[in-house]
């Protein structure tokens, strides 16, 4: 009777440990994707007001996201290793992995927004243009954190409208596009500048590309699921 309390306790031990494995796992993406909103609003702070040593502050903070990116990817390895996760728990150590991948690129997003930032000496354009830029910068920024929200809370609803707002993302990078062609014909004074400007609000929109990512795993994690274009159409835009 005492070996079996002792198993049962040592079994309980286990579990424990693994659950908590698996929080810790979650807490790192939590933490790894609040270190990347905050270098997509620097970074695009430091573009518009072309502020140098924020830039460079950026571009340095950038070492902390890909290090976190590799503990986490350590981290799901070892668990796969060790614990063979199975169902649910297989999923999530598995698109943990993936979300990790797409915040890692999501920062080097902004690692190149700060790197345009530090290679443009004089913004002279219209102030509809930095009102566009600090929108863009709020939609994509705002996508993240919903992305990254609807992952942690696993909430398969949330991802979908995710995936529907991302047509909005689009449409602000494809005015950004033509303004910024606008400038360059009336002005070539102004092609250096606003090519840099191009690659930027073009980093932009690829973070809203990355954010979409994040909610397909998201609906993956919860329904086991690959989110279609049907269910994406189903919901309202």
């Amino acid at each position: 009777s005492k070996r079996i309390d002792t198993m049962a306790s040592l079994n309980e031990h286990i579990v424990s440990s693994y659950e908590d494995e698996l929080t810790n796992l979650n807490k790192a993406i939590s933490e790894m994707g609040g270190m990347v909103e905050q270098a997509i609003t620097e970074s695009a702070v430091a573009l518009l007001k072309l502020d140098h040593k924020q830039a460079q502050d950026v571009r340095l903070f950038d070492k902390k996201i890909d290090d976190m990116q590799q503990r986490i990817n350590d981290a799901a390895v070892s668990i796969i290793a060790r614990r063979q996760p199975m169902a649910a728990d297989l999923r999530m150590v598995v698109t943990s992995i993936q979300v990790a991948n797409d915040l890692e690129r999501t920062g080097d997003m902004a690692k190149q927004l700060a790197k345009r930032a530090m290679q443009i000496e004089s913004l002279g354009l219209a102030p509809k243009f930095y009102n566009g830029v600090k929108h863009m910068k709020e939609l994509v920024a705002r996508q993240l954190k919903s992305a990254i929200d609807a992952y942690l809370s696993r909430d398969a609803a949330a991802a979908v409208e995710v995936c529907s707002r991302d047509d909005e993302v689009d449409a602000m990078y494809n005015s950004l596009f033509r303004e910024l062609l606008t400038y360059m014909m009336e002005d070539p004074r102004n092609i250096t500048q606003c090519t840099h400007l191009l690659f930027c609000t073009k980093s932009l929109e690829r973070v809203g590309d990355h954010a979409t990512n994040i909610a397909e795993a998201a609906y993956y994690l919860e329904t086991g699921r690959h989110l279609g274009a049907e269910e994406q159409q189903r919901q309202p835009r």
